[in-house]
């Protein structure tokens, strides 16, 4: 685990202690279910509830002999427990314990992604609305295009998390199921009644057929929506880079009394938080690649998603977590530059408005061909040789002969381009 990014809530979710205290938990739920029906004697349980301890540096030193993680923790809960211990694991295999724990724990590791995903979309909702009204030069290929609402980056960004956030409740569904099915997954030794009650005490569900796991799929779910989210968080990122930009400085990262930008040039202000945003959510990409190629496995079985299981699913949990985290507190505190936005709407001096002008001319019965290569040579002009777009535009016999000149200034009015923002803002909110 990435322990440097790791948040205390989230670490102690994946700490070695809480995955041996899922484990016990599992293994003391099924004793309660074979005590209900006969198969341990109650005083047995009585002793596993109160005796059932371990501890993790127990485990590892029995585990250096037994090379078996499960074995070395029911070998130091029985030097606890005493005489019922022969109770405990009774009828399981190794996976009826560790993936049914590893519902619980991913199902924990889920509340705390979707509680930080709310705080997130709390953030962009407000500032939404703060720049509903704020124009700003949309941009496709790097290239100024039309102008656009910053309002409207925001909803669509609240938009995303809406989407990741049904995304991760699927996901959480997906992994929130155990099995206590044994080697095979054909209930040799308990019945399917044995593993719903346990499941159901646990609160989770219960797979509807397994083999000796729960089938990784699930997990390739929940590692590929982590990957998704994270790559929704890259988005945001580079679009604060881009803004960030000295040449455009439209937004910038907040930027703390005393926070230094460079070793060798004082005047610096980076984007560091966007590009660690943008680093870090190639990592969690990277895992969901492990998570698809754990899905294969040899017949019943094999071991070879266990190793990379270790890594990769404490790792993408944490470091999403992280990075929710980063990226409400980065938008949160977002300084945001309106005068520069308008200056850089101005930049191309009014080209940006040709394609409201190639429509006016077709409305007045020009063809599509003809206003295209009038309104496009006037703006080559501009690019070329310099001037106001709009300028040239009245001195155009083609154009001034087919539109007035209240027509030509309505095409030039930037309220146009933002009429529709509110109900765009009521389809998202």
């Amino acid at each position: 685990m990435i322990e440097r990014y790791t948040l205390p809530e989230m670490a102690a979710i994946w700490s070695l202690q809480n995955k041996f205290q899922k484990w016990l938990d599992v293994e003391i739920a099924v004793c309660e279910v074979h005590a209900e029906d006969g198969t341990i004697p109650v005083k047995a349980l009585d002793d596993i509830r109160s005796k059932a301890a371990f501890t993790v540096e127990r485990i590892n030193e029995i585990e250096k002999t037994t090379d078996h993680d499960v074995i070395a923790f029911t070998t130091n809960l029985a030097e606890n427990i005493g005489p019922a211990s022969r109770f405990v694991h009774y009828g399981l295999t190794s996976s009826d314990v560790v993936d049914t724990a590893n519902a619980l724990l991913l199902k924990e590791s889920c509340d705390i992604l979707l509680a930080k995903v709310d705080g997130l979309m709390e953030v962009l909702k407000r500032r939404a609305y703060e720049f509903k009204d704020t124009p700003q030069i949309g941009r496709t290929h790097g290239i100024h295009a039309e102008p656009t609402s910053f309002g409207l980056t925001w909803a669509l960004w609240f938009e995303d998390m809406k989407h990741n956030r049904e995304r991760l409740e699927r996901a959480n569904a997906a992994v929130s199921k155990g099995k206590i099915s044994g080697a095979v997954g054909a209930f040799a030794h308990l019945s399917p009644d044995v593993e719903r009650r346990v499941c159901e005490k646990l609160g989770i569900e219960a797979a509807n057929v397994s083999t000796q796991v729960i089938q990784r799929e699930s997990y390739a779910e929940y590692l590929t929506t982590l990957a998704i989210i994270a790559s929704s968080l890259e988005k945001i990122a580079l679009q604060v880079r881009h803004w960030q930009r000295t040449e455009v400085r439209e937004a910038q990262e907040a930027f703390k009394k005393g926070q230094k930008g460079s070793s060798a040039m004082p005047h610096k202000r980076n984007p560091i938080l966007s590009e660690r945003i943008c680093g870090m959510a190639r990592t969690v990409r990277a895992n969901a690649i492990v998570g698809l190629e754990n899905v294969a496995l040899w017949h019943e079985r094999d071991i070879s998603h266990s190793s990379a299981e270790r890594i990769v699913l404490p790792d993408s949990s944490a470091t999403l977590d992280y990075l929710l985290a980063k990226a409400t507190s980065l938008l949160d505190t977002l300084v945001v530059y309106p005068e520069n936005m308008l200056k850089n709407l101005d930049l191309t001096r009014g080209l940006v408005f040709s394609g409201q002008l190639m429509l006016a001319l077709t409305q007045k019965g020009v063809s599509r061909e003809d206003a295209y290569v009038w309104t496009q040579r006037n703006a080559m002009k501009v690019w070329d040789e310099g001037g106001v777009y709009k300028e040239l535009v009245k001195s155009d016999t083609d154009i001034s002969s087919t539109l007035s000149a209240n027509e030509i200034s309505r095409v030039f009015d930037l309220k146009h381009y933002l009429r529709n923002v509110e109900e765009v803002f009521g389809r998202v909110f």
